[in-house]
């Protein structure tokens, strides 16, 4: 796409500068965030950060009048999109700077008494119970006034029966020690921090037992939670209706977003078989309605033609009525402005869903809240829609179908062949995987959805109908039955997704090059214009392969930071590892998925996991000792070592300590030569500086996994 082509699009050429300075004030935010001195105050810390986007925007619009100025010089003329350019660039970075610092926190390390507020329903998690809090300020004593804030903190209650009872509203007092967001350290991991703080959030905590007191509840309800509510009251609807397990949590998911009931099992069918993008309330199931009213509404116009504009506007009221009961999700907020936008344009005689539509949706929306251009749906929604607008008409074009039924079904399979070369390089990034049977399943998937979606409306319409209300979700119970029956046939065909796949960053934006300078090259027709997307497809390659070349295996033995498995991970350097787990019940789960982009990047099969004595060349585990290369690693996680000695002590490079172990390190110096010791995640705060200190007075080095992350030793 030329510059004259990005003419066509004014919206485009504002959201592409907007776009990159939010990217760019991201990137700045993290990477100066914890570099600042502590003597600077907060207010003064979010001046200084902030003038870089002022003196931007500042030269965008000196360069706005200049432009101005020479209007009538015709060399002058490229300074007006220099100037739109660099305005919409600093715009950007200011504002998700100003979004970021919202979040900020003056963490004192101590414990103090902080008064929260519960915005959003208690989630009950494996262990603990989360609630999503406001934090209105801190309970000072007499020397010490109190103080307000307005920060989002996460608090994790222990799962007992008060902690069960709280409700949204609910006003606490809570005795507690802030703590700032932080990784684990892992390789390759997902980066919580960044999403914690995109999200809104401030803190976290965990708050024990008798930690904690009910002291009110707050009545007021913002608008979002009014919305929230309704969409728990269709929930609750659907379970009188006798909706239940699967069935339940499809329904919710399809018809107002609510997916918190959705089992693993069934999160991961829909995943293998390529129809995740149907549990994510967006622009398919926006479009399927939209296209239910524009129909139904276009009988009247098409009589009386003075009514279209009326219509129009019954339209965008019904799909933000539906954006209500959904909750207002951005993915939903997303395509209902992308639709309302589209009805709008259908009051004109030229093709209403443009790219330049597109731009505006997404210009609007990232004005409004800047933090959802990192949002993954909300990429997988435009991108899919670009593709669709570019690829799907020279696609749909290249068998010409005359029939209805076969031109229905061929204009099915482009629009999925479409989105998915779009939405394919994200899906990989993000989720490495791609399901190779995606046409079989969007053929399935999407007839279902309507049929599923336009059932329930109706079914919820007939609410002052109880009768026919009943009879009519038998049907609907049987329609998402037959989907979710029809996926996991899917799913267990031969080859239904290829697992495993790595691509970073740059290779996504080779691609997306290549992609776009291929496009160009069809409409322009011409043989030169090959040659770019060419390069840019040899670029791809070639990094690719370059890159491969750095990730190749190296023997080694690494420590990594996962809650829940304490482990020593030993690899080979032709790609056979093993993972000696200290407990006989590890949760190796937890480990595969948090280890799993690391391994994928470097192109490694899962590791053989050991919970019993094992032996094999160059490899011993026995009696939780391992022997690999040289060195000896004892994994302490229970008291079998107590009260036992030897005359000559075993050398143990690195006693590996987590949370069974109750002893001390003294006991152990007359059984083992001990040269380092590791301290895992599980251990306490308390329990962890004992042992430091007690390996400080041995003079042993100590490396503690949760403040370092992890660790890993080449051989």
């Amino acid at each position: 796409m030329t510059i004259k082509g990005l003419q066509r699009y004014p919206f485009l050429r504002l959201l592409i500068p907007f776009a990159v300075g939010i990217a760019y004030g991201d990137a700045h935010f993290f990477g100066q965030r914890g570099e600042s001195l502590p003597d600077v105050p907060v207010k003064i810390s979010h001046l200084l950060s902030g003038l870089f986007p002022f003196w931007i925007c500042t030269a965008g619009v000196v360069l706005l009048f200049l432009a101005y100025r020479f209007s009538n010089r015709y060399r002058f003329h490229w300074l007006y999109g220099v100037s739109v350019f660099v305005c919409c660039f600093g715009l950007g970075a200011g504002m998700v700077e100003a979004c970021l610092h919202r979040t900020d926190f003056p963490f004192s390390g101590e414990a103090s008494v902080y008064q929260v507020v519960i915005q959003e329903r208690p989630e009950a998690k494996e262990r603990s119970i989360l609630c999503r809090t406001r934090l209105e300020g801190r309970i000072g004593d007499k020397a010490v006034a109190n103080e307000e804030y307005d920060n989002t903190v996460l608090l994790y209650f222990p799962k007992d029966s008060a902690a069960a009872a709280l409700n949204r509203g609910d006003k606490l007092w809570v005795h507690a020690r802030l703590s700032p967001p932080a990784n684990n350290g892992n390789p390759d991991e997902f980066d919580y921090v960044r999403y914690f703080i995109r999200k809104g959030g401030s803190a976290t905590a965990y708050i024990p037992a008798g930690h904690w007191r009910v002291t009110g509840y707050n009545t007021s309800r913002t608008f979002m939670q009014v919305a929230s509510d309704y969409r728990e009251k269709v929930v609750s609807l659907y379970r009188r209706l006798g909706f239940q397990d699967d069935n339940l949590a499809v329904l919710s998911a399809l018809t107002v977003g609510d997916k918190d009931n959705l089992s693993e099992d069934i999160r991961e069918t829909y995943s293998v078989a390529g129809a995740s993008h149907v549990l994510a309330l967006s622009g398919l199931h926006i479009g399927f309605l939209y296209a239910l009213f524009f129909f139904l509404l276009s009988l009247l116009w098409r009589r009386c033609s003075f009514f279209k504009p009326f219509g129009i506007l019954i339209i965008i009221l019904l799909l933000w009525g539906f954006a209500f009961f959904t909750g207002f999700s951005p993915s939903v907020v997303r395509s209902v402005i992308m639709f309302s936008l589209l009805g709008v344009s259908c009051l004109q005689r030229e093709k209403p869903l443009t790219l330049n539509t597109l731009a505006a949706t997404a210009f609007l929306m990232l004005v409004y809240n800047p933090l959802w251009l990192f949002d993954v749906g909300f990429q997988l929604s435009f991108v899919a829609v670009s593709s669709l607008l570019l690829i799907q008409p020279g696609l749909y074009k290249l068998i010409p179908v005359k029939r209805r039924i076969p031109r229905y079904i061929w204009g099915l399979l482009t629009v999925s062949v479409a989105a998915q070369i779009g939405a394919a390089p994200l899906i990989i990034f993000y989720f490495s995987r791609f399901s190779t049977h995606f046409l079989l399943t969007n053929l399935w998937v999407i007839p279902m959805v309507t049929l599923i979606l336009y059932s329930a409306v109706l079914m919820l319409a007939l609410t002052p109908f109880p009768i026919v209300q009943q009879w009519l979700a038998t049907v609907v119970k049987g329609l998402v039955n037959a989907q979710n029956e029809g996926l996991r046939w899917i799913e267990q065909l031969p080859l239904s997704s290829v697992d495993g796949l790595w691509v970073d960053v740059w290779e996504l934006v080779l691609f997306y090059l290549f992609l776009l300078f291929l496009l160009r090259s069809f409409a322009v027709r011409s043989a030169r214009s090959v040659y770019i997307p060419l390069c840019c497809l040899l670029l791809l390659v070639s990094y690719h392969t370059v890159s491969g070349s750095f990730s190749t295996p190296r023997r080694s033995i690494a420590f990594y930071n996962v809650r829940g498995c304490p482990a020593v991970y030993c690899l080979t350097d032709e790609g056979r590892s093993w993972l000696a787990c200290a407990d006989t019940l590890p949760d190796t789960f937890r480990y595969h998925r948090t280890l799993a982009p690391h391994w994928n990047r470097q192109r490694l099969a899962a590791p053989e996991t050991l919970t019993e004595d094992y032996h094999t060349s160059g490899f011993t585990f026995r009696d939780r000792i391992v022997s690999y290369a040289g060195k000896r690693i004892c994994l302490l996680h229970d008291d079998r070592w107590q009260n036992k000695t030897s005359e000559y002590p075993l050398i143990i490079d690195y006693l590996y300590i987590s949370g069974g172990y109750a002893g001390d390190i003294e006991r152990l110096t007359s059984l083992f030569r001990i040269r380092a010791v590791i301290l895992d995640i599980s251990l306490s705060d308390y329990r962890c500086n004992t042992l430091k200190e007690e390996c400080s007075r041995l003079a042993i080095p100590c490396i503690s996994m949760k403040e370092r992350g992890a660790l890993c030793i080449y051989l």
